[in-house]
């Protein structure tokens, strides 16, 4: 019996520790308070804005509610401390422990970047994910920021996107000739090849820019962020679908330093909670999307078109001279495409057998 006491005093003695975090006992045996972190999360978006707004407020709430209040993050929506396209440089200088974005948003810092977000006519989300997780794709990313002292980790995927708005109908490729366009990416520079003007504005500048003809299109998302910003009553035709942006993957970023001040537990928690989140906007835009696009047809009255082939055939070959001058470009670029390209065209080859036939035998 006093052995079986004398271990069970061991074994409380050993939770106390796990649940204080194993580092909380003073000296002489009294339990201190565990440590309080404190994180400041700064976005690229609209402060609680559906789907892109909403996903950095999850995290923040699973992670005070995994850790039990030992670190708190409070959100951050564009320009209420940064710019929206400043987050990048403010998780790296420190001002801000975390960020929520999206990859390409840094392509003129990171020629590379943008590979980690949205490539034409490349991966689907599912795909994508695959490859980050168990196709080196994360370990590439991580590489890629560490000599920024940036630790980047998913942040969600909007899926498929919608091709954008547009002031004027899109009947060929000489309809695109100097047309001013909101397209960021890689989408972007291949909008320019065939003779369109790419023009980089957050989400917030979208409605006015496209209202007052300061551009003639913009892409953002699809229905159900697209009809929170009213573009609709911008612009009548809408295109899809999302040639530039297949299976759009946000980022969460974290200063390296920071993380490293966290102890395992609450790093593991940081993980967890940012996986989460990527599956959890997933869903939100899977169920919300089709519901929109109806609002959009039924109550709007918009015109819902695809794009010419024709005009879809010359954005795939333009995409794939600006990928050729990308790589011949820079070293990095070259190394991660090539894992990415390695990793799409086998599994492009099984989802033609399974993903895409069973579509087609669907509908």
């Amino acid at each position: 019996m006093k052995k079986f006491l004398t271990m069970m005093s061991v074994i409380a003695l050993m939770f106390l520790q796990a649940c204080s975090g194993g580092d909380n006992t003073q000296s002489d045996g009294e339990v201190k308070p565990a440590k309080t972190y404190k994180w400041k999360l700064v976005t690229s978006w609209p402060k609680n804005f559906p789907g892109l707004g909403r996903a950095p407020e999850t995290f923040a709430t699973y992670v005070n509610e995994m850790s039990g209040g030992r670190l708190q993050v409070t959100v951050y929506g564009a320009g209420e401390l940064v710019p929206g396209f400043e987050v990048f440089n403010a998780v790296s200088g420190g001002s801000a422990e975390m960020g929520h974005a999206g990859a390409y948003y840094w392509k003129g810092k990171i020629p590379a970047a943008p590979i980690f977000s949205a490539i034409p006519f490349g991966m689907n989300v599912t795909e994508m994910n695959a490859w980050l997780h168990y196709g080196g794709g994360m370990e590439l990313w991580r590489e890629l920021y560490e000599p920024f002292g940036v630790i980047p980790f998913v942040g969600g995927s909007t899926g498929v996107q919608m091709a954008g708005w547009f002031k004027k109908e899109i009947n060929s490729m000489a309809d695109f000739q100097g047309l001013k366009m909101r397209i960021p990416g890689l989408g972007g520079e291949v909008f320019k090849k065939v003779g369109g003007l790419p023009v980089t504005l957050t989400g917030g500048e979208l409605f006015t820019s496209l209202q007052t003809g300061a551009i003639d299109a913009t892409e953002w998302v699809g229905p159900y962020n697209d009809l929170s910003f009213g573009l609709h009553k911008a612009a009548p035709y809408y295109y899809h679908s999302g040639w530039h942006e297949p299976g759009t993957s946000l980022e969460f970023i974290v200063n390296a330093e920071a993380f490293n001040e966290l102890p395992a537990d609450l790093q593991k928690i940081v993980e967890v909670a940012t996986k989460a989140v990527n599956q959890d906007m997933l869903d939100e835009y899977t169920a919300k999307n089709h519901t929109a696009l109806q609002q959009l047809i039924n109550d709007h009255g918009i015109d819902v078109r695809p794009l010419p082939d024709d005009v879809l055939a010359a954005l795939k070959a333009a995409t794939a001279e600006v990928i050729a001058e990308k790589r011949a470009e820079d070293a990095s670029f070259d190394k991660i495409y090539s894992s990415y390209d390695a990793f799409y065209q086998n599994v492009k080859r099984y989802h033609a057998l399974s993903e895409q036939a069973y579509y087609n035998n669907r509908d």
